[in-house]
């Protein structure tokens, strides 16, 4: 099967959760996690198709959905959206962008046990129903919508307001959610100086 245009094919190493290191900069490791999500879509619609992939891959898009993509639906919610909220000027419509991506997140959370249903039963060799089917294109459909949301709109705005203490603020407290030493220290490189955007 071809993937759909602007994805490329899933992989291994695609499939695989992020070094930790990567922690040193909240934003990348968010950054790493939509990837992720992509290769995710890109397997589910695979599946959808009938074109089972190897176990290994089903493995880790279950391991994906099942731990790490709460753990980045709460970062994004709890820590990186409250941030750009307050930092983001009115220019930026922010919070017309992140109201749309919040009811994404609760489809998401609601959606994502029924595709672990199913990606158990490919797993077990069992065929797929046309219900499952229409299960995997719903998700990869409003996946595929925040994703772009997030990577053109969220993530570059939040590199370009977000200052020093939001950095690490952020960074912070991504590591205390995956329950990481939060002394574990990196050299962090702001790619951009935030601009002054009121008073916080």
């Amino acid at each position: 099967m071809v993937a759909p245009s602007g994805y490329d094919s899933p992989c291994g190493d695609c499939l695989l959760a992020p070094d930790h290191a990567l922690l040193k900069d909240g934003l990348g490791f968010i950054a790493a996690d939509l990837l992720r999500e992509r290769c995710v879509c890109i397997l589910l619609d695979r599946i959808a198709t009938g074109d089972c992939s190897e176990p290994q891959e089903l493995a880790r898009a279950v391991d994906f959905l099942q731990r790490d993509l709460p753990l980045h639906l709460a970062d994004e919610q709890e820590d990186l959206f409250p941030l750009m909220r307050r930092c983001c000027l009115p220019e930026d419509e922010i919070d017309r962008v992140i109201s749309r991506l919040l009811l994404d997140h609760q489809q998401a959370g609601e959606s994502a046990p029924e595709v672990l249903c199913v990606l158990a039963k490919v797993l077990q060799s069992a065929p797929l129903t046309l219900e499952a089917q229409q299960l995997l294109a719903r998700f990869t459909s409003f996946a595929r919508r925040h994703l772009i949301l997030e990577t053109a709109v969220i993530l570059p705005i939040a590199r370009l307001r977000l200052r020093d203490s939001d950095h690490q603020s952020l960074r912070l407290r991504m590591m205390q959610r995956r329950g990481l030493d939060t002394k574990t220290t990196w050299p962090h490189r702001r790619p951009s100086q935030a601009p002054p955007a009121g008073k916080r």
